[in-house]
């Protein structure tokens, strides 16, 4: 339904937007790009968006967006871009936006991008030893849960804590919970849930160049031992001593790099790691082409997984820990590992690299799935449908 009113006007709120980088500042900035280019029957926009967050702009050219970028507002300039807005879409339960919305009686929409609402570290992963955690928060067991936290400081904790009750009150009474897995919804356990899945650019990709001496497997993400890429060096270590060698390209970098590149030379496996740092998307299509399969061995703390959806995209082979957001992403059209199992990770590379049509069979369903499901047309006229529907009823009131 297009309103006859004119114009909806859309309160987009991101606490993080570019020039940061990372996966909410992508979907945001994806969406209110695309929504912008929605139009009236009459031809004007359908929307009229207000992009509303916390992060400067560094050098970021925010005139060049085709819609109104609001930085680091104050409280009482909040209120009003508040109150002026038909619809509030919050990324992430952020308290205060939240809070005022509903003050304000508006429709609050909150897109879940992490665990916030059942847990005080927001990534449902306990410490110190990395393992997901099983609940303790939703459990009622409350001192497991700040005993298992790894923020240093009990009274920064203890308001942790506390702003995961308030953030889960707060969503009970918002208009929808957007999840982008049923998994998500699941966990959450939130009233007015509706999954509607990240949508990725469809994009054309290099063709995979001839294949190598030796299977190259690649990691790519930040290193952090949440992301688990120790299980798969490890893996990488099994295969070696059962005669089976093959390379592993790791992208990215992060605060584990040192020890891992220490692990790698300790274990005697140098040749057939290569931690090539951050790269430019357009070296990682070249890096890309000579890859057979790319591992995501993460631990935990996923509620989607974008790594995943990019590289269906590529049509490259997936194998991925048994996380339940990696399960719904991929479905058939990869392959899963027990969490934390190296030796069965090790397994699953060693069939796959047994047999080579299959890895050319997941690679194309890979691709089908992801331009199927994880497209930007579903994912804006899911969330344009929900705007509509709740800015229908602010105009009746």
């Amino acid at each position: 339904m297009i309103l006859e009113s004119g114009e909806v006007k859309l309160l987009l709120y991101s606490h993080y937007f570019a020039p940061r980088i990372g996966g909410v500042e992508t979907i945001v900035s994806t969406l209110a790009h695309a929504l912008s280019q929605l139009r009236q029957a009459d031809g004007n926009p359908e929307f009229d968006i207000t992009l509303v967050t916390s992060t400067p702009p560094d050098k970021f050219e925010d005139s060049q967006m085709p819609f109104r970028i609001i930085r680091e507002p104050g409280t009482l300039t909040l209120w009003r871009l508040i109150s002026a807005a038909d619809v509030i879409h919050v990324a992430g339960p952020a308290f205060t936006p939240m809070l005022m919305g509903l003050l304000q009686r508006k429709p609050v929409i909150v897109e879940h991008h992490g665990f916030q609402t059942i847990c005080p570290t927001g990534q449902l992963v306990r410490e110190p030893d990395i393992q997901p955690c099983p609940g303790h928060f939703m459990a009622g067991e409350h001192l497991r849960c700040l005993r298992c936290s790894m923020h240093p400081r009990p009274l920064a904790l203890f308001r942790l804590w506390i702003f995961t009750f308030l953030r889960r009150f707060l969503c009970h009474h918002v208009a929808v919970n957007i999840v982008p897995t049923a998994w998500l919804a699941d966990q959450l356990c939130l009233p007015h849930s509706e999954t509607v899945y990240h949508g990725i650019p469809a994009v054309s990709f290099p063709a995979p160049s001839a294949p190598g001496s030796a299977p190259r497997l690649v990691f790519i993400g930040r290193l952090v031992t949440a992301k688990g890429i120790r299980i798969l060096l490890d893996a990488v270590g099994i295969l070696k001593s059962k005669g089976r060698t093959c390379e592993v390209l790791v992208i990215g970098d992060g605060p584990d790099r040192n020890a891992l590149q220490e692990h790698v030379q300790q274990t005697g496996n140098s040749e057939q790691v290569h931690f090539l740092g951050r790269l430019s998307d357009s070296e990682i299509n070249h890096t890309l082409r000579r890859t057979d399969i790319l591992v995501a061995p993460s631990l935990g703390g996923e509620v989607f997984g974008m790594i995943l959806v990019e590289n269906m995209l590529r049509g490259l082979p997936i194998v991925a820990s048994d996380l339940g957001s990696y399960r719904e992403v991929l479905d058939d059209a990869g392959v899963t590992f027990r969490v934390a199992d190296a030796g069965d990770l090790a397994l699953r590379i060693s069939a796959l690299f047994a047999d080579p049509s299959v890895l050319d069979r997941l690679g194309s369903k890979a691709r089908e799935r992801a331009l199927l499901f994880f497209n930007v047309e579903n994912m804006v006229e899911k969330h344009a449908n929900i705007y509509r529907r709740f800015a229908s009823r602010e105009h009746q009131v």
